[in-house]
């Protein structure tokens, strides 16, 4: 394991509050010159004595279970200073000093939707649960859920059961880990067709404390949350006032006057959330925020190829080359990526971010995973 991410581990492994870790790093520009800068600079910087014993002898064994956790295929690390770490999670109050992810990282810039609701709703509270994830996958939407039971697995199933459905969910536990046990399938097809996040380490084991700051990172990652089914007190109502303390938008699906798991929803249009009967009006309520994430991915894109590309105008094809032949490679009959691949022989992965960001701007049609020129 290199240093810088053993250094960073050891931060994660500290716990407490984020803020003051988050300023070590911020401070002193990496993780191995925030340990090294000594318990003085880390008092100033907020951390209690506890954490300071921690950074001064962590845990090995804690160290060895994350790094071995690292070594497999498709997990990643994406911490405070990564430039892949997402750019809407930075937006909310305490964002975490890390993310453990299972999966692909990609989609985590992909704009999404997260979909919330009852552990035991209705069977009508299922069936909308079910119809409102698929239809916001059918959108190329990712569809964000916390896997747990009722509305969460109808949620996350009814996005792997299209072909090109992407879902991610967003965990109490360490990444690694199914909660409820019974979910451990359905995480296997999730990591296989998405990707599970957490910002708890791997082996952690679920605690009711972990839940509320789940389930910010839920609200945080996500354009938009939507809350099918809740009772008056519930972990999808703190969920939807996050979302709306993060500057997303809120949407609630109405029920009977005699149903309890109604009158959280209803309670939240009260409050001002939108009252939705279809899908369509979601993806049309966080048309402007998908704007806020296309430019955000502009930069990184820029960033990341050391010349920027431009905004996607009007302009049919605009200036920057790759961006130029990709417009031409695409035509008005509904293409796939491997015959885009071979016709500008950019990479599968230059394709996809420049496509998303086309695809924000309102220049691309996706359907089925095939790509189009919008009309």
């Amino acid at each position: 394991m290199e240093d810088e991410t053993c250094a960073l581990l050891t931060l994660i492994l500290a716990g407490g509050a984020t803020a003051p870790r988050r300023l070590l790093l911020d401070t002193h520009g990496s993780a191995q010159a925030a340990l090294a800068a000594g318990p003085a600079a880390w008092r100033a910087a907020g951390l209690d004595d506890k954490r300071c014993a921690r950074l001064h002898c962590p845990s090995g064994a804690a160290l060895d279970r994350c790094a071995a956790w690292l070594a497999a295929p498709g997990h990643h690390l994406l911490h405070w200073q990564h430039p892949d770490y997402p750019a809407l999670l930075r937006q909310i109050g305490s964002p975490p000093l890390a993310l453990f992810v299972d999966g692909d990282a990609d989609l985590l810039w992909h704009p999404g939707v997260a979909v919330v609701g009852s552990r035991s709703p209705t069977a009508g509270g299922r069936d909308n649960a079910r119809a409102f994830a698929h239809a916001l996958a059918a959108a190329e939407l990712v569809v964000f859920s916390g896997m747990a039971a009722g509305v969460d697995a109808a949620a996350h199933e009814a996005a792997l059961a299209l072909p090109q459905g992407r879902t991610v969910a967003v965990v109490g536990t360490g990444p690694d880990l199914a909660y409820p046990a019974a979910h451990a399938r359905l995480r296997e097809r999730i990591v296989n067709q998405g990707a599970v996040v957490s910002e708890f380490p791997p082996g952690t084991q679920a605690r009711a404390a972990h839940f509320p700051s789940r389930n910010r990172l839920l609200a945080g990652l996500s354009l938009g949350t939507v809350v099918i089914e809740a009772a008056e007190r519930s972990g999808a109502l703190i969920t939807a006032r996050q979302a709306a303390e993060a500057g997303r938008e809120v949407f609630a699906v109405p029920g009977s006057i005699h149903n309890p798991m109604a009158r959280g929803c209803h309670r939240l249009i009260r409050d001002g959330a939108t009252l939705v009967e279809r899908p369509q009006e979601i993806v049309e309520g966080i048309g402007g925020l998908a704007g806020e994430l296309a430019q955000a991915l502009r930069q990184r894109l820029a960033e990341g190829s050391g010349s920027p590309h431009p905004e996607v105008s009007a302009d049919p094809a605009p200036p920057d080359p790759d961006y130029q032949r990709l417009w031409k490679a695409l035509g008005h009959d509904p293409t796939g990526m491997d015959a885009l691949v071979a016709r500008t022989r950019l990479t599968t992965a230059e394709l996809s971010s420049m496509l998303l960001v086309m695809e924000l701007d309102g220049r691309v049609a996706v359907e089925h995973g095939r790509y189009s020129r919008r009309s």
